[in-house]
């Protein structure tokens, strides 16, 4: 294969829609019919997380964004994200005649983690390792459903920011980056599509409140996903899955996030 691998970062809502999820591994099992790029699925699964945690009366708490995990709680964040979403995605891979196997950030040593902050329990960093393992199955024509729990080298379970842990395994294997999200990628002040953004033409509009809340943060991440692969990364929205397709051959659909 002469293309670089595509990580495909699966995240929110969409691991509850199964109409989506449905299409997204049709386009993936017709384009794999022709086998010329790998495709790698890293998740989240925030909803299960926040689910379980109701049912068992625990309180959820977050910090800039990130979920406050506390030592007695991982194991059950572990069982939503490596164990019920991954176990979904590959079972709705599997409907649509998708070859897939779950895996987690620690198998083969594919990334390496380090604790994020204290303050925040078992949140780890996610760095890039040893992409052996992960290169082997590619080899095979499977795709791999990688979910964002990591473990440290003392054994400890880590929960990973999964935008940050697509990242990680995306330099890991030096592949290309798309973030699906529920939005079409960044849009203007006349609500049309920005088709690409570096970093100076992002403040501008932080400044402007064209981008403005939660697309801050999500636009800031993207910008430093671009800078540590040192290529342009995408947003696109897993809302329009027909035009998937597209996006595996390399177009855009959505915003390209620029490094400097």
């Amino acid at each position: 294969m002469n293309q670089r691998p595509l990580v495909i970062k699966l995240g929110g809502a969409v691991l509850s829609s199964i109409d989506t999820l449905t299409l997204l591994f049709k386009t993936i099992s017709n384009y794999q019919q022709q086998a010329k790029r790998s495709l790698i699925i890293v998740h989240g699964g925030g909803y299960l997380v926040d689910e379980l945690m109701a049912k068992l009366q625990l309180e959820t708490i977050k910090k800039e964004g990130l979920r406050v995990t506390p030592k007695d709680q991982i194991g059950y964040i572990t069982g939503a994200l490596a164990g019920t979403a991954n176990k979904m995605l590959q079972g709705q891979a599997m409907k649509n005649n998708v070859k897939a196997i779950g895996l987690s950030l620690a198998d083969g040593g594919l990334c390496q983690i380090t604790q994020l902050n204290p303050e925040l329990g078992n949140v780890g960093l996610a760095t890039a390792g040893d992409a052996k393992v992960l290169e082997a199955i590619l080899a095979t024509q499977v795709t791999p459903i990688i979910s964002s729990i990591g473990i440290m080298n003392d054994g400890e379970l880590m929960n990973i920011n999964a935008d940050q842990a697509a990242v990680a395994v995306a330099t890991a294997l030096d592949a290309d980056l798309v973030l699906l999200s529920d939005v079409p990628g960044v849009l203007d002040a006349e609500k049309q599509l920005i088709k690409s953004l570096d970093s100076a033409q992002a403040e501008m509009l932080i400044h402007q409140a064209v981008i403005t809340d939660g697309m801050i943060v999500k636009v800031r991440a993207a910008l430093d996903a671009a800078q540590e692969l040192g290529r342009a990364i995408e947003v696109a929205s897993w809302r329009s899955p027909e035009k998937l397709a597209e996006l595996f051959i390399g177009n855009s659909i959505g915003t390209q996030f620029q490094p400097q």
